[in-house]
């Protein structure tokens, strides 16, 4: 843009305000050596200049001046009041105190500057001409800084817990002005200004001060409100420039646009209730089965609100516990599912604004389901308006780049061990769960974070100071997230998704265990063990299956070395994979009939329960994230709807009675809570065992996977249980099963089997899973 036309386009809008008023000739009085005033004021004879210093001047023009406020502004100077004003493209300033108006000089280059006979600095504003348009204004540079020495000392020390509060943008009154405050981290940055709708993307008049040695940079632009976009133009150590969204906004465009919004919230909570006691019980003492949902494709082209009028009515219909949702922070690239984030505090955009995503959790809470969320602190994107290099150095990346890479991803790694960083992240956690009221945070791609040898090959990483492979700067940070977490919000849990044997993931940060390392602190864990294992042995032909026995039983080795879920994620469902129903063998029938019998041994088995959306219907296709679930296939025209509808009538009816049976959630961490009858029955592909709740209540879940009905065989059981009644058979008809079931109650014989002294006959359906309670 010429000179001119970046003239004409100032002069339709002022850089700060948004107030107009006609231009005033007042007759002036000129002052020798002073500015022109319309009143006689005393005469002062100063030698000082007011124009703003050479060396000033050009680092201001170069966008390189650290402390702006201290040049720009009104500062008291030997028998006067020096008033310097940088206002690219303007024609003339005018200073207003009252009724007094005073001309500045024009000293060149955006540059208006004079003295004025007064003892102290005054509150004053602005008129400002560009073209014969005159607008009236206040001052960005007669303002003191609007961040307190305690916040600053706490960004210094990395222990910032409501770090969004401080750093970003935030609408404010302050000195008396409505306003906006923008604040940046950019330690190695020569010069900071803000960039925006607001000065028409040109940044030269709006430099930032740096507040000492925090790294931070700090202006508050009066006149400015929500709605306004923005990003920061930094000025490299090598002088270059480079225009970034900001780190801590908590309102993007909607991509692929990428600038920062300016937001503040006017949502009104209604879920006082939920809050208050979603903590009563503890998380693994007590049910939870989820419900995992990409929001953009759950039903494609729906917005928060509209989704907050279709998903909780679905999810209490099926009877989930609560929804997970991958990963809602804003991300350039749709198909990353959210996990290659550059926004973390910010919503998608995608689907609406930060309210209209508060009004969607609101609304789940009030049906009473809780919500889960992904959350991506492993890496991001190397986007160059985003984090990397963010301030022309390695700042949010490690400095090191065979540690800064990830080797899978194309993306980088934090730097973990920084501890503004590791601030970044810890409140980045805290926030969600306080501003968004999140109940739980399942964390992505732990075993990245957690080995330096990630992915790597020999000679591509170096030991940590023990000389081991273990990060343990990431270790130290997860276990300052977590404790944070669990301090903060009462009730919140926090999932890893770690897919090794890290010793202590759900144990306690301050208990060591054999390794020497504390426990990570995590609530639970996805159990990716059980997952493989299982899968493994129910994508073979049941002729097979007693040859992988062991690939369903090996899991209870290991049951109580963590607090587990077990997940049916989006991941085994993409890439080739396969849907839950077609990877299991056989006909139609056979795969139904197994994807039935499966769901009704995990939910029987310890642990909670995930399962992706499309899976509690049996969906044959794998999940995209371009269309979503094939509901179609519940649509009643279909010829197969029913076979479909049955699959998530058992996911109902597994749900309800998995709510209502604390046998089968209340003592998922203790191993007396589980006992075997038949774990040994590999020729005959039968698995059984009891749950135990807190009072020795029990359940019998029987799970037999071969494609034939086995009369008359024969279980122990205890003693003290008078009769049996079927409380749940994946084969009923209603299901879409063959109808082998046990209408009347099953009374115990005094015939000892596996090692019990009573025993019960069953007739096994074939592919499927019996659940008998008490009579």
């Amino acid at each position: 843009m010429t000179p001119k036309a970046k003239k004409e386009s100032a002069a339709k809008k002022d850089t700060t305000v948004k107030k107009k008023t006609a231009a005033k000739k007042v007759p002036a009085q000129e002052v020798p050596g002073k500015a022109k005033v319309s009143k006689r004021v005393p005469r002062q004879t100063v030698d000082v200049s007011p124009a703003v210093p050479a060396a000033d001047r050009e680092r201001l023009r170069h966008g390189t001046h650290h402390d702006p406020h201290s040049v720009l502004g009104a500062h008291p100077v030997p028998g006067s009041v020096a008033f310097r004003v940088f206002r690219p493209y303007a024609q003339a300033v005018t200073v207003v105190l009252g009724d007094l108006r005073a001309e500045l000089h024009d000293d060149g280059d955006g540059f208006f500057s004079a003295l004025l006979p007064l003892t102290e600095a005054p509150a004053y504003r602005l008129l400002v001409t560009y073209d014969g348009t005159v607008h009236e204004t206040e001052d960005a540079y007669r303002f003191l800084p609007t961040l307190g020495e305690l916040d600053l000392h706490l960004v210094g020390e990395g222990r910032h817990e409501q770090l969004w509060q401080v750093l970003g943008a935030h609408v404010m009154t302050h000195q008396g002005v409505t306003g906006t405050r923008f604040s940046v981290w950019a330690p190695n940055a020569r010069g900071v200004r803000v960039a925006g709708s607001f000065n028409f993307w040109d940044a030269t008049g709006c430099p930032m001060r740096s507040l000492g040695s925090s790294g931070v940079w700090e202006l508050f632009v009066p006149g400015i409100g929500e709605g306004e976009l923005y990003k920061f133009e930094i000025t490299r150590p090598d002088g270059s420039r480079t225009l970034r969204a900001d780190p801590l906004a908590r309102r993007t465009e909607v991509p692929p646009a990428t600038s920062s919004i300016v937001h503040a919230s006017h949502h009104e909570w209604g879920d006082a209730e939920w809050l208050a006691r979603r903590g009563d019980t503890p998380v693994h003492e007590a049910p939870l089965s989820v419900y995992e949902v990409h929001l953009p494709s759950w039903r494609p082209g729906l917005t928060y609100r509209q989704l907050a009028d279709q998903l909780p009515s679905y999810v209490s219909e099926t009877g989930f516990t609560h929804v997970e949702l991958m990963p809602v922070a804003e991300h350039p690239f749709g198909g990353s599912w959210g996990y290659q984030v550059t926004g973390f505090y910010a919503p998608t955009a995608r689907l609406g604004t930060p309210d209209d995503f508060k009004y969607l959790v609101d609304r789940l809470h009030q049906a009473g389901i809780g919500v889960l969320m992904d959350w991506v602190p492993a890496h991001f994107p190397r986007d160059e308006w985003a984090l990397a290099e963010f301030d022309g150095r390695p700042l949010y990346e490690h400095h090191d780049p065979l540690r800064a890479a990830h080797p899978d991803w194309g993306t980088l790694e934090f730097d973990f061990g920084r501890r503004e960083v590791r601030n970044f992240l810890v409140a980045n956690a805290v926030y969600w769960c306080e501003e968004f009221h999140i109940d739980g945070l399942r964390v992505d791609a732990v075993a990245s974070m957690l080995y330096l040898d990630y992915s790597r090959e020999p000679g591509q990483w170096a030991p940590n100071e023990h000389g081991g492979r273990e990060n343990l700067d990431a270790v130290a940070f997860l276990q300052e997230m977590n404790a944070t977490v669990y301090r903060r919000c009462p009730g919140v849990v926090t999932i890893a998704e770690e897919s090794t044997a890290w010793d202590g993931v759900t144990r306690p940060t301050h208990h060591k265990g054999p390794s020497g390392f504390g426990g990570l602190g995590f609530g639970l864990k996805w159990n990716m063990g059980w997952m493989h294992d299982s899968l493994e042995y129910m994508a073979h032909e049941p002729v097979h299956r007693k040859y992988h026995h062991h690939e369903m039983t090996f899991s209870m080795v290991y049951a109580y070395s963590e607090n587990y879920v077990l997940p049916i994620s989006h991941d085994e469902v993409v890439h080739g994979k396969r849907s839950l129903v077609s990877k299991m063998p056989g006909d139609w029938w056979q795969q139904r009939a197994d994807h039935r019998a499966y769901l009704g041994f995990m939910w029987a088995h310890p642990g909670k329960q995930l399962l992706f959306m499309g899976q509690e219907f049996a969906q044959g296709a794998e999940w995209s994230e371009a269309h979503g679930p094939d509901w179609w296939l519940l649509d009643p025209s279909y010829g197969a709807e029913a076979d479909h509808r049955g699959v998530r009538d058992l996911v109902r009816d597994l749900n309800a009675l998995y709510r209502t049976t604390p046998a089968l959630w209340q003592r998922d961490t203790d191993p007396a809570g589980f006992q075997w009858i038949v774990g040994d029955a590999a020729d005959d592909n039968v698995f059984a065992f009891l749950r135990l709740d807190a009072d020795g209540n029990p359940l019998l879940a029987v799970s037999h996977l071969s494609p034939v009905v086995r009369h008359g065989y024969r279980i122990g059981v205890p003693e003290d249980v008078p009769a049996w009644l079927e409380a749940l058979n994946t084969d009923a008809a209603r299901y879409g099963g063959g109808g082998v079931v046990h209408p009347h109650p099953v009374k115990p014989e005094p015939q000892g089997a596996h090692g019990r002294p009573a025993s019960i006959r069953l007739t096994l359906p074939p592919l499927a899973t019996v659940w008998l309670r008490p009579a």
